[in-house]
């Protein structure tokens, strides 16, 4: 049973700090490990020039932590809810933590897999059960409030932390001294320091007495909304797929196919792109779920045109006007799809359908770009850039004439 009415005191220490900063505490511990989640983008060009190892293995690394998402959403994703927000919170932040550590003492390609895994696993668990307790602290906080501000709130944290990570890994890969160590040492200072702020903070999970037999989180679709969740669930994918195209091979599109070598401007357009979705989601947020999705739908194909025209010219002005626009269309049609798909599903299976298309979203991050990886060990990135924006163009336009239909 979720308790949002009242404070509720669990765990060893027996003072907290109050539901206020309790709240301020999540929101930046949430974004402190999102960020952490991409603060590799621009530093994969380093490895790879290092270890000399394909642009495809920096695909792999990178689909470990989405594989790691996805194993934790199926099986963690829920446990929250009778195991308390709080501690699933505090076991995710130090599952960062130990990624960061694994990143400094393991810094081959078998480390790097096993450092993103976890990482994933971390981020898995965390998204939702963060999501739910800084709704359930703004509501003991602000009780009046529309329910919608604390959602609008935790999607800021959550598309800025993911924006705020390349750009932070930039600046340490072309200003800092040894920045396959410092990024490291200095996240993994902060993510313990985050999760001891973290232990402090109140619980708003009543845990019953008995615990309920563990399963892992159902996955269900209902069948009447088949169709429309089978639109939603292949833009989602196609939306998380632009994200993963940049954040694996933001630096490899950026050098092979603009000749642009600087650290720094691969983790600004990475951090530009998911900047964008975070920006288009507060601009736009009056506007109605269709509305949204319309919006998305027209602006992705359109930010993927402009990508491959500027590979094929080439030309940065128009690469990094294309990640933005693709950005921003992303972000609005993964919200006006989650809100979208959350109202055709009955409230008992509301979570089921929910989790189902998260694992499609992340499914986007894996299995396209593997793609393009693999693609560049036969292909230029321009090339292997327009192919991805015309298969990413199909998916969309069969998507929206799902969704948009229903």
């Amino acid at each position: 049973m979720v308790s949002t009415a009242t404070p509720v005191w669990s765990g060893p220490v027996a003072w907290r700090i109050s539901h206020g900063w309790g709240f301020r505490v999540i929101a930046i511990a949430f974004a402190t490990s999102l960020a952490f989640s991409t603060v590799p983008t621009p530093l994969y060009a380093l490895y790879q020039q290092r270890d000399g190892f394909p642009s495809f293995m920096v695909t792999v690394v990178f689909a470990a932590y989405a594989v790691g998402v996805m194993a934790s959403l199926y099986l963690a994703g829920h446990v929250s809810d009778w195991l308390g927000r709080r501690r699933v919170i505090l076991v995710s932040t130090l599952a960062e933590a130990l990624s960061a550590a694994l990143f400094l003492v393991w810094p081959d390609v078998p480390g790097l897999l096993i450092a993103r895994f976890v990482c994933g696993v971390g981020i898995g668990a965390l998204t939702a059960t963060a999501t739910a307790h800084l709704s359930e602290l703004r509501a003991i906080t602000h009780p009046t409030e529309d329910l919608g501000r604390a959602g609008l709130i935790a999607t800021v944290v959550n598309m800025g932390g993911l924006a705020l990570g390349p750009v932070l890994g930039g600046i340490f890969a072309q200003y800092i001294d040894g920045p396959l160590t410092s990024t490291f040492v200095v996240f993994l200072i902060l993510l313990i320091g985050a999760a001891l702020a973290v232990s402090l903070v109140p619980e708003t999970v009543e845990r019953r007495e008995e615990r309920p037999p563990y399963r892992p989180q159902r996955v269900s679709l209902p069948a009447a909304a088949r169709p429309a969740f089978v639109g939603a669930a292949i833009g989602v994918f196609a939306a998380f797929a632009i994200t993963g195209l940049f954040m694996a091979l933001a630096p490899t599109l950026l050098a092979e196919g603009l000749h642009e070598r600087s650290r720094m401007l691969a983790g600004i357009t990475a951090g530009s792109m998911l900047g964008a979705a975070a920006v288009a989601q507060v601009l736009f947020a009056a506007m109605s779920a269709r509305a949204q999705l319309r919006l998305g739908f027209a602006l992705m194909p359109i930010g993927l045109v402009v990508l491959s025209v500027a590979a094929l010219l080439p030309s940065l002005t128009l690469f990094l006007a294309g990640s933005v626009l693709a950005g921003a269309g992303m972000g609005l049609g993964f919200r006006a799809a989650v809100g979208t798909v959350a109202k055709l599903a009955d409230p008992l299976s509301r979570g089921e359908v929910l989790a189902a298309l998260f694992l499609a979203a992340y499914a986007g991050l894996v299995v396209p770009v593997l793609a393009v990886g693999l693609t560049l060990l036969w292909l230029p990135s321009p090339i292997a850039l327009v192919g991805f924006s015309v298969a990413e163009l199909g998916l969309l336009w069969f998507s929206a004439r799902r969704v948009l239909a229903a």
